[in-house]
């Protein structure tokens, strides 16, 4: 029965996830959801997964990236030359995109984490630049005029990668590793001074974060037919660093539900293409004006409903109040 109460959040959340899973299947099957909102979804769910991964990245362990955009690029042409060249299932293009994607983490990573700061930010966005220019430079992967893909990318694909990286991640913060990683955000020098290895959990929080970004990349170029190096440019990292900033640094609930709802905003503004990103930088400014720690701040959805519980609980337990 304790064990119950411990993991019950864990179980109904996993319920309620698979329920939501089944409704969309059957939506799309029976042709109720047009191609339209499809692809709004699933363009949803890879931005979520880029929040999240940039999330452990910034969020959790406070290493300043702003290089995301080079980790979903090298994931994206990784899997289409797996699928595309090399002629492989799209399940092996997926791993080897996150596995691409972890390589380049550990080798910006390992010299780079040495910087802090704005430091680390230069070069993560140096990173980004030299994957763009080089993929601009390699005729095998088409150049300039990009890689022509063929749609692989499915529903069942789209919920498998998104539910993996959310349970991962999330399970990694509330894990000891998780915890050194928050202590190296909060001080450093003191979490170094306590005896934990700065440089080894900053190392991996950056791999972990640029190997889900790689199967985002997968799953992108498997599903809008055609990548190019344009689309991975820094202003893409900017994108992805304003969901986690914009959800609130340090919770994995703002960074999703950020994403969400900047990706809806950016799709329905698509049809006034002269005001679209005015008005998506409005909307920022307001909300980081009257919220400037963020939508969630650091807080998380399960926090919330159990600090409304022991409100509850406190007015009134056993028929007497116990909150002065």
């Amino acid at each position: 029965m304790a064990t119950w109460k411990r993991t019950r959040g864990f179980w109904v959340s996993v319920i309620l996830a698979f329920a939501f899973f089944a409704v969309v299947e059957w939506l799309i099957a029976s042709g109720t959801l047009n191609v339209f909102y499809v692809n709004t979804l699933f363009f949803m769910a890879i931005n979520v997964m880029l929040a999240a991964s940039l999330h452990l990245i910034i969020g959790i362990t406070g290493q300043f990236s702003i290089g995301h955009a080079g980790f979903f690029a090298v994931g994206a042409y990784a899997s289409a030359v797996m699928t595309m060249k090399l002629q492989l299932p799209f399940a092996v293009g997926v791993l080897t995109a996150g596995i691409a994607a972890m390589l380049a983490g550990l080798i910006i990573g390992v010299p780079s984490l040495r910087l802090k700061g704005d430091y680390l930010a230069i070069a993560t966005l140096g990173f980004g630049e030299i994957v763009r220019i080089a993929l601009l430079n390699i005729d095998y992967v088409g150049g300039a005029s990009g890689m022509t893909v063929t749609h692989m990318t499915t529903w069942p694909w789209v919920f498998a990668c998104l539910f993996v990286t959310i349970l991962v991640i999330a399970n990694f913060t509330n894990s000891t590793h998780g915890r050194a990683c928050i202590s190296i955000r909060e001080d450093e020098i003191a979490a170094d001074a306590m005896g934990i290895n700065t440089t080894y959990y900053k190392v991996a929080a950056f791999a972990i974060g640029s190997f889900f970004a790689g199967i985002a990349g997968a799953l992108y170029a498997h599903h809008f037919y055609i990548i190019q190096p344009s689309n991975f440019g820094f202003l893409k990292s900017f994108d992805i660093l304003i969901f986690v900033v914009l959800g609130g640094l340090g919770s994995l609930s703002g960074a999703v539900v950020a994403a969400v709802l900047l990706t809806i905003v950016s799709t329905f503004l698509q049809n006034y293409p002269e005001t679209r990103t005015i008005i998506y930088s409005i909307v920022l400014i307001l909300v980081m004006l009257y919220r400037p720690t963020g939508l969630m701040g650091t807080k998380e959805l399960s926090s919330l409903f159990k600090w409304r519980k022991a409100a509850q609980g406190g007015m009134n337990h056993g028929g007497k109040n116990t909150v002065a």
